[in-house]
């Protein structure tokens, strides 16, 4: 027998803590670092392939599409190395309740979005 449990398929009412959403943003960052990968390997490739490859490579770097993927590529690096951290803590018994859980999310985020705006200036 079908159990009757209610459905809620709208999205934009549920109410997410902050750690859920670092929780979400760690997992977002780990995709964007896979897919970073190949990028970062395409680059490379073409770079040590001949002198003219590594200028085609410099002449992307300069330009402010290549610097936006770059920023975001680091973007999720920082993330992820910080949300790995903490989860890592909380793997060792840190962190677990409700309030400290929120606020070490809370200071992850905030701290990548200082380190992302730092890397943003010094790339642009």
């Amino acid at each position: 027998m079908k159990k009757q449990r209610p459905v809620n398929l709208d999205l934009t009412t549920i109410k997410m803590h902050p750690a859920a959403n670092a929780s979400i943003l760690h997992r977002i960052s780990g995709v964007i670092m896979v897919f970073a990968i190949g990028i970062l390997l395409w680059t490379l490739s073409l770079s040590l392939s001949s002198a003219e490859g590594f200028a085609q490579v410099k002449s992307l770097l300069d330009g402010i599409f290549f610097k936006l993927i770059i920023i975001g590529i680091v973007s999720a690096l920082i993330y992820h190395l910080l949300g790995g951290i903490r989860h890592l803590f909380m793997d060792l018994g840190h962190f677990e309740e409700l309030k400290s859980g929120n606020l070490t999310a809370k200071l992850i985020i905030l701290l990548w979005i200082i380190f992302t705006v730092l890397v943003g200036v010094k790339l642009w």
